[in-house]
């Protein structure tokens, strides 16, 4: 009987981590370890890009390249660990509970944006976290063309300065006059508890966010926060009241609650501790990955981030060494020395930055070239390619040069 490895999720974590177990069982000419991914759809969601237009166009389809490298592929959503019993529980895509045997597991289901119990918020807010919430926001968005002109109508709130907030921001006056007309005066507002415009991404790149932003027509609230919605705007802690009929929440990510279920220490987004070589800590049999993992990435103190760039060298380092285990042979411990952030800044262009300071190396037109490469080819799957698709699976190919 052949040992199982099970992969529960099939994102930028799960897919690589398959690719990587594949390629090593692979090497070691070993036929006696089966690789399975458990998730709702074979399907990579791009979700980097979901605050962009046409999301339902940003997936992926995986079956043919699991086909091509041998994995197996099981269509269910996972809801219970059995960790005593090593077994996982799923629905299957016809609603009947399922369950599967592991001989080694890989949690590799990711994180959702967490909403806060304000009022309004689960009502009123849209997000861009998942492809059918972003979907529902494009919606809106074109809806918006059929409401009568108002201040309202054409004012955008986004809650949240980090990340996903800017670049959603910086997108939506383009977004915006496209629907509503390209002399339309629209509105973007950020309102965010930073003290300072980009508070959340240092100091190196603030002067770039400010010139963009300002550029854009782009508003900041700082030093504020959102404490209830509507369904024509929000108010401030402070009182204040902005009209606004769309609003997109983009504060707070968690990881997946399946963690709950694991016997082990978990960090304040709620991701399991692991060791070197991302076997979750106080577990035999259980291994983390992408946004599930809390994992150090080098010997200076530095943790991955909930990022495709992280998930993807974890995912690779978590599959080899998950079949590793198995193999008998020696695990490739996680490193991601480099790190770099492409910040989109919309149609002013984008920023490029190096290292975990964010020193800013190219803007504009040359940071947009490269967010667009990165967008577009660079975090996609590879081709249903057998050979190429193991190659490109090895841990010790570096994420970023």
């Amino acid at each position: 009987m052949k040992q199982q490895i099970l992969i529960i999720g099939a994102g930028f974590g799960g897919l690589w981590s398959a690719l990587s177990a594949v390629r090593l069982a692979d090497l070691h000419e070993r036929n006696d370890v089966e690789v399975t991914v458990l998730a709702p759809v074979a399907e990579l969601r791009v979700r980097p890009r979901f605050y962009e237009p046409a999301v339902h166009q940003m997936k992926a389809p995986l079956g043919e390249l699991f086909d091509a490298v041998g994995v197996k592929f099981i269509k269910g959503a996972a809801d219970s660990i059995d960790v005593d019993a090593r077994r996982v529980g799923y629905t299957d895509a016809q609603g009947v509970q399922a369950s599967l045997a592991y001989d080694r597991l890989v949690l590799a289901t990711g994180s959702n944006l967490w909403r806060p119990n304000l009022p309004g918020v689960a009502d009123f807010a849209f997000d861009v976290d998942q492809i059918e919430e972003a979907s529902r926001l494009e919606r809106h968005l074109k809806g918006l063309r059929d409401q009568p002109e108002s201040v309202a109508r054409n004012t955008v709130v986004v809650c949240g300065g980090g990340f996903t907030g800017i670049e959603t921001a910086t997108e939506m006056p383009t977004r915006l006059r496209a629907v509503l007309g390209a002399d339309a005066q629209v509105n973007v507002i950020i309102v965010d508890r930073g003290v300072q415009v980009g508070a959340a991404l240092g100091e190196n790149i603030r002067p770039v966010i400010e010139q963009a932003t300002e550029a854009l027509g782009v508003k900041w609230q700082v030093n504020s926060s959102v404490v209830s919605v509507d369904a024509d705007g929000v108010i401030l802690a402070d009182g204040q009241r902005i009209e606004a009929r769309t609003v997109i929440w983009t504060v707070g990510v968690r990881a997946s609650s399946l963690t709950e279920q694991i016997p082990a220490q978990r960090d304040v987004f709620g991701r399991l501790h692991v060791d070197r070589n991302l076997k979750v800590i106080g577990q035999d049999h259980i291994y983390a990955t992408g946004d599930t993992a809390y994992a150090a990435t080098d010997d200076e103190g530095n943790y991955a981030l909930m990022t495709c760039q992280h998930a993807i060298s974890l995912g690779r380092s978590a599959g080899n060494n998950v079949a590793a285990d198995l193999l008998g042979v020696e695990p490739i411990p996680y490193r991601q020395i480099k790190y770099v952030t492409c910040l989109d800044l919309g149609a002013w262009g984008a920023v490029y930055t190096e290292g975990w300071d964010r020193q800013v190396k190219f803007v504009r037109d040359e940071g947009k070239q490269i967010k667009t490469q990165i967008n577009t080819v660079w975090i996609y799957p590879p081709a249903a390619d057998r050979a190429a698709a193991l190659a490109a699976a090895d841990p010790l190919i570096p994420v970023v040069a």
